[in-house]
Parts: structure tokens; sequence; C-alpha cells
């Protein structure tokens, strides 16, 4: 058998080792280490073989450690924690929802315009659909609201945190795209308001349709006064705001590295925190914990899933699957939608972090190879786009069943609502979602004006 049908099993057993539940940091390494073993090169199972791949594991896992970048990953999360444990998200809630309490599908805009802000406070995806879930759905049940929309548009609100910066899985792909966090970053900000704002136009449309979906809430829910409304507005929204605009605007700038601006969002949080009385000797053991676990869980998977990409690159496989497609002799657009559809079929069963780690490297040499024109044609450009791209198609992984996590946590909070009616919900604003990458995909200035506009300006 040839190193590049190796490799094609190697791949194969993989993805079923994963299906069925292996964990996947150990699953990486060991089929790394096994198929290095056999296909390196023509001794198989020799002590060549045992010696290269030993060093390759080791060569790649260094590098890993070495990643500059990476250092941001536990920072942003540790940030994005001390602020979920501020509760600023549920004044920025009350106070929007006090703001709007006559306008129907008001709890719709609500929640959607504090998720957008919360993803930009933390990129943490499961933390903002647990307490979007825990904040607004009972009060859309006392108003009346459609259970299947108010789920949708809890689900996909959550789900902007992978996209809106500081994403951390913008941070962890910078390094496999070999492009810099900044790019991604301010690549993805103009793609992050649009799915907001779709999002919220599609809720607003269906409510004037049928106005039943999200009648204007009852009296016991609106404010007494303006001065309410004005004290929770300022108080919820301009203190994350002022973090954000500090720790993202700093990068985006060239001020500072992804690193430093994490570290200044860090100690931002640490402070608010402080500033708001939530601040205690448990709650940040807790903090630290959380983000141990979590940096640790990445991390790892970066190391794991990088030893595994360079034996599959070395076993020559990536090469002869670019070539069997570019023989295809498709178009640049045809090719990229067979990818787009490979991405969005696998982010039916896996978490984004496999995908970004195995299958992006795997497919990225295509993309190299892929003969665009004008803005396309330049490599950094391309790259950009295809990131902003993958990001935009793997927010459908957390609304697309059978796996679906934003129903589980939705469940989890709200378990009065049905995981059919959560399920039909989320699959509305999953083609809101996939509208939006057709939009990117036709329109790439959408994703890279903004990082033009921030380099001529520098």
């Amino acid at each position: 058998m040839s190193s590049e049908m190796i490799g094609l099993v190697m791949l194969g057993v993989m993805l079923f080792a994963i299906f069925i539940g292996f964990p996947i940091s150990f699953t990486l390494i060991f089929l790394g280490t096994v198929f290095g073993f056999w296909g390196l090169t023509d001794d198989h199972f020799s002590l060549r073989n045992m010696d290269f791949t030993s060093y390759l594991e080791a060569l790649q896992i260094s590098s890993v450690m070495m990643e500059q970048t990476l250092s941001a990953v536990p920072l942003f999360i540790f940030m994005g924690i001390l602020m979920e444990q501020a509760g600023l998200m549920e004044r920025l809630f009350t106070s929007v929802q006090l703001m709007l309490s006559r306008v129907k599908g008001s709890l719709y805009i609500a929640v959607l315009f504090v998720s957008t802000i919360f993803a930009a406070a933390t990129g943490i995806v499961g933390a903002s659909v647990t307490i979007l879930g825990i904040m607004a759905a009972k009060t859309m049940n006392r108003s009346g609201y459609d259970v299947r929309l108010s789920a949708g548009a809890i689900t996909a609100g959550g789900t902007l945190g992978i996209l809106i910066p500081p994403s951390i899985m913008l941070v962890v792909m910078g390094p496999i795209l070999e492009v810099p966090v900044i790019d991604l970053f301010a690549a993805a900000i103009i793609p992050g308001m649009l799915m907001a704002i779709l999002y919220i136009g599609y809720a607003l449309i269906r409510c004037q349709i049928n106005p039943s979906l999200g009648p204007p809430l009852p009296e016991e829910f609106r404010a007494t006064s303006y001065w309410i409304i004005i004290r929770e507005f300022f108080l919820g929204l301009v203190p994350p705001s002022v973090l954000v605009g500090f720790a993202l605007g700093s990068i985006l700038l060239g001020w500072a590295t992804p690193t430093e601006g994490a570290a200044v969002g860090a100690f931002g949080a640490f402070l608010l925190t402080l500033c708001y009385g939530k601040l205690s000797l448990k709650g940040v053991n807790n903090a630290v914990i959380k983000t141990l676990e979590i940096s640790v869980l990445i991390l790892f998977l970066v190391a794991a899933s990088n030893f595994f990409g360079a034996v599959f690159s070395k076993l020559g496989t990536p090469g002869m699957m670019t070539e069997f497609l570019l023989d295809m002799d498709l178009s640049p657009y045809a090719t990229l939608l067979i990818i787009m559809a490979l991405i969005f079929l696998l982010g039916w069963p896996l978490e984004w972090v496999p995908i970004v780690l195995i299958i992006v490297p795997i497919l990225l040499p295509l993309v190299r190879e892929l003969e665009f024109t004008g803005i396309l044609a330049d490599l950094n450009n391309r790259l950009t786009w295809f990131g902003i791209l993958v990001a935009v198609n793997l927010q459908t992984a957390w609304l697309s069943p059978p796996v679906a996590l934003s129903a589980y946590f939705l469940k989890g909070v709200v378990p009065e609502w049905d995981l059919k009616d959560i399920y039909i919900g989320m699959m509305q604003f999953m083609v809101i979602q996939l509208l939006g990458l057709v939009l990117i995909i036709v329109f790439p200035q959408i994703a890279l004006w903004l990082p033009a506009y921030i380099e001529a300006g520098r």
C-alpha cells in the first residue's frame, strides 16, 4: 500500500474513532504514532520510522508550546469568565427590554443585541447560550412569545461568540492558516455584525407578519421611568464596550499583540468585576480553574493535531487529494463550494476544534492552489477570507441536529421547552446563517475591506 493510501486509512480511522466517542487528543497522538511507524518510509515498522516519528512528535509539540499567539487563549477565556460573573449581561438585557417594551418582537431584539455585545466580550458560545436562556426564557414565556422563534434567537445569538472578536477559534486558526490573528479579527467584525442584523431582521419580519409570535410586553415588564432605562443601559453597555474597545482596539490598531491585548482585557475584566461588587476569592478561584480546564483542553488538542497533521502531510495524502480535485478542472468557486459543503456536513457530528485543527490543515494546500482573480488573487487575502468562511460555516455546527450543542445548553436551563421545538427554531436561523455565508462568498469585500482599511491607516 502506498503512503498516500495509508494516509487515507489514517483519516478514516480518525473520523470513526471520534464519531464513536474516543478522546480526540489521545486518538490523534496514538494514530499519528502508529501510522507514522507504519508509513513514513518503505521500511514499515522499522527502528528508523520509530525514531523519525518520535522526533516529529517532539518537534510539533515543541513548536506549539513556543507559539506566542496561543498564549492569548487562556487570557481571553479568563476575561470572558470574569465578565460572566460580573452580571453585565443581565443588566444590559434588562435595559434593552425596558427600552423596547412597546415594540413587537422586542425580546428578540434584546436577546440578539445582548448576545452580540457579549460575544465581543467573551467569545464563549456555551456561556452565552446558557446565560441568555436563563435571562430571557421566563420573560418570553410570560409574554406569550413563540417557543420556536425564541429558541432560535437565543441559540443563534449565542453562536456569534464563535465569530465576533475576540473569538478563541480565530486565535487558534491564525497560526494554522499562517495569517496574522489581527487580520482575522478585523475581517470577522463586519461579517459578525451582518449575521446579527440578519437574525434581528428575520425575527422582526416574522413578528410583523404574525404579531402573535412576539407581542408587546405586558405592563408589569415596562419601566416606570426613563431614568431607570438610562441608568441600566449605561451601566450595562458602557463598561463592556469600553473594555472590548481597549482590548480589541489596541490589537487592531497595532498598539499591542493579541497576547498583550488579551492581558489588557483580562485585567479590565478583573477591575470591572471588582467595581460591580462581584469579586470574591471563591469566584476568582473558580474562574482560574475553569480557565485552566478549557485552556488545557484547547492547547493539548492543538499540539496533538499538529503532530497528527505533520504525519498526515509526510504521508503525502494532502497533495494527492489536492491534485485529484484540481484535475477535476472545476472553477475555483465550485471547488470552494465543495470544501464548504464538506465543512458544513462535518460540523453536524463534530465540534469546531477537530475541524479547525485537523480538517482545515488538510484542505489548506487546495485553497492555496485555487486560482481566484481580483482581490482574492493575493494569498493572504484569500486565506483570511477562507478563515472567515470557515468560522461562519462552523456557526452552523452549533445549530445543526443531531449534535447541535446549543440545543442541549438551552434545554438544560429551560427544561420546559421541548427539544423538537428548539431544533425547529434553530434550523430557521441556520438557513439565515447559510444566507450570510453565501453573501460573504459572493462579496469577499464584506470580510476583506476592514483589514485593508486598517492596514492603509497604519
